[in-house]
């Protein structure tokens, strides 16, 4: 399943780290872009421990993704 998931903060990042762990394609869209680059960098905008692994490990699979444009979604 494809998700476009809009917010990368505390509901939309950790809700989309888990859909993609779970086997989905995932694009977390924010329009903060310091926010996104920082995703892009691999630092966490937020704390919740095991998500920085998490979201590592989901990008490198290629089901995690970040944007800040819907229509990229």
């Amino acid at each position: 399943m494809k998700i476009a998931m809009i917010g990368a903060g505390y509901v939309g990042l950790v809700s989309g780290a888990c859909l993609a762990d779970f086997g989905h394609s995932v694009v977390c869209i924010d329009r903060d872009p310091d926010k996104i680059a920082s995703l892009h960098a691999g630092r966490m905008p937020i704390y919740e421990p095991g998500l920085d692994a998490l979201v590592a490990e989901n990008v490198r699979q290629g089901r995690l993704a970040f944007g800040t444009s819907l229509r990229e979604a």
